[in-house]
C-alpha cells in the first residue's frame, strides 16, 4: 500500500471519492468493469478527485486508471495499514464495489472516517443471481425462498449498513422495496449510463445486407455466460444451424477455459474466439446477438453493447430483464426453445423486422440510458446526504445495529487474522 504523507499525490483540493474495488476494473472483459469506469467518470465530471484501490492484483486486461487521472492504490486485507491510509486520505465519499468489499473494509471506513458517505454499488443482486441458478429459475419472478442463503443475508445486511446503494435494475429496485420493504431512501436506481455520442446514427451503421452470422458475448468467469455457451452448443445452435447452414455462431469472452475452447466445431460453424479487444468491431458486423440466458440478475451489458452497434437481439426473459421498460425491444423475448429458434431465424432473414428491431434499440438507449438523465439525481442525492447524514443514519436504525455488530465481529476476526499473519 502506498504511503501518501501529506496527501502528496492528491494535488487537487477538490472533494475526494475513494473507490474500493473487488478487482481492478476490466471494461473490455465485463459489464461490471464498464460500470465502474462509468461511475468514476461521473464523479470526475463533477470535479471530484478519484482514488481507486483494490486488494486484487491487476491483470493484462486491467484498465489504466492513471491515464484518466485516477490515483491507483494496492490495498491489503486484514491490515491496519489500511486504517492509516484511509484516515490520511480522509475521503468525502467511499464507494464499495459489491457487497464483499463493504464487508471487508466498511467497518474500517466507518471507524476511521465516520463522516464519509458510504455508497454501495451492488452491480447486480448477487443473491438473486445465485438463487436463480440454484433453483433453475428461468423467469424474473421473485421467491422468498431466495432469502434462505447466506449470500442473501450478507448482501442485504451490506445494503442496510450503507448510506446509499446504487441499484442497476428497476426489477431489483422493486424486489428490494416492495418484496423486502427496504426504505427507498437507502436506494438509488442507476443503470448503465452513456454519453450522447455513444448512441449511433442509424445512417452510419453497417446495413443489413453487409452483416452476417450470429454472435454471443460474455465473460466466461461469470456463471450465467458459461452456462449459456453450453446451452447454445448443445440445444440452440444445432437446430438453428440446420435451418441456416450458411450462418455461423461466434462466441467471444474473456477468460475462457479449455472446456469452453474445446466446444469449437468448424464443421458446425460454432467458433469460440475468447477475449476480444474491440467488441464494437465484432457486434457492428454481426446480424444477431443470441442471449438465451437461463439465469442471472442486474442488467446485461451485452444487450446495451448490441444496441449501441445497431445489432438486434434474440433474448430470454432473464436476459431482457430491466433493460427495456415500457419501450419496444430491439428483437424478441422468449423462454420457449422452439419459439426462440423460430424467431431468431425470422429476425435473421426478414430485413424489415430486423430494421424495426434495430431502430427500437436506438430509441431505448436514448430514452433509458443517457447519462444526463441520472447524473443530476445522483449528485443531488449525495448533496442531501452530505447535509443530513446524521439524520439519515438515525432514520435507518437497523443499519446502525448491523454496523455495530459488524464492527465488533468483523473487527475481531480481522484482527485475529492480522495477528495470525504476523505469527503472534
Amino acid at each position: 500500500m502506498h504511503n501518501i504523507n501529506s496527501k502528496q499525490q492528491l494535488k487537487s483540493k477538490s472533494a475526494v471519492v475513494f473507490f474500493i474495488g473487488f478487482v481492478f476494473p476490466e471494461p473490455k472483459s465485463s459489464a461490471a468493469g464498464a460500470r465502474i469506469i462509468q461511475l468514476i467518470q461521473l464523479f470526475k465530471t463533477q470535479g471530484y478527485t478519484v482514488v481507486f484501490g483494490s486488494a486484487s492484483k491487476r491483470t493484462e486486461h486491467s484498465f489504466d486508471l492513471e491515464s484518466i487521472g485516477v490515483q491507483e492504490e494496492n490495498l491489503a486485507l486484514n491490515d491496519v495499514r489500511f486504517d492509516n491510509f484511509v484516515e490520511q486520505l480522509n475521503p468525502h465519499i467511499v464507494v464499495f464495489d459489491r457487497f464483499m468489499t463493504e464487508e471487508q473494509f466498511g467497518w474500517r471506513v466507518s471507524k476511521c472516517c465516520p463522516q464519509a458517505i458510504r455508497i454501495l454499488d451492488t452491480e447486480d443482486l448477487h443473491f438473486l443471481r445465485k438463487a436463480r441458478q440454484e433453483y433453475k429459475a428461468k423467469t424474473s419472478n421473485f421467491s422468498k425462498e431466495y432469502l434462505k442463503t447466506d449470500v442473501a443475508k450478507r448482501e442485504l445486511a451490506s445494503i442496510l449498513r450503507s448510506d446509499l446503494s446504487l441499484i442497476i435494475s428497476e426489477v431489483e429496485m422493486d424486489i428490494l422495496t416492495t418484496q423486502l420493504h427496504i426504505d427507498s431512501s437507502l436506494l438509488l436506481y442507476l443503470p448503465f449510463v452513456l454519453d450522447g455520442n455513444a448512441i449511433p446514427d442509424l445512417d452510419n451503421l453497417i446495413p443489413f445486407e453487409q452483416r452476417r452470422d450470429f454472435v454471443f458475448v460474455g465473460n466466461f468467469i461469470h456463471p450465467p455466460n458459461s452456462d449459456t455457451v453450453f446451452y447454445l452448443k448443445t440445444d440452440i445452435w444445432p437446430k438453428l444451424h440446420k435451418i441456416l447452414p450458411d450462418a455461423a455462431l461466434h462466441v467471444y469472452g474473456a477468460y475462457p477455459k479449455p472446456k469452453h475452447l474445446n466446444l469449437q466445431n468448424k464443421k458446425q460453424k460454432f467458433f469460440v474466439h475468447g477475449y476480444v479487444d474491440d467488441i464494437d468491431e465484432v457486434l457492428s458486423s454481426a446480424k444477431i446477438l443470441l442471449a438465451p440466458l437461463q439465469f442471472g440478475a442486474g442488467l446485461k451489458g451485452k444487450l446495451v453493447d448490441a444496441m449501441r452497434n445497431g445489432t438486434p437481439c434474440a433474448m430470454s426473459s432473464i436476459a431482457a430483464e430491466g433493460v427495456f421498460g415500457k419501450y419496444p425491444r430491439n428483437g424478441f423475448v422468449s423462454d420457449d426453445e422452439t419459439v426462440f429458434i423460430e424467431k431468431a431465424i425470422e429476425l435473421y432473414t426478414n430485413k424489415d423486422l430486423w430494421l424495426f428491431a434495430q431502430s427500437n434499440g436506438i430509441a431505448v438507449l436514448q430514452q433509458r440510458f443517457l447519462k444526463d438523465q441520472f447524473a443530476l439525481t445522483l449528485f443531488n442525492t449525495i448533496q442531501y446526504l452530505k447535509n443530513h447524514l446524521d439524520a439519515h443514519r438515525l432514520q435507518n436504525f437497523t443499519g446502525i445495529l448491523l454496523q455495530h455488530h459488524s464492527m465488533q465481529s468483523t473487527k475481531y476476526f480481522s484482527k485475529w487474522i492480522e495477528a495470525k499473519n504476523k505469527g503472534i
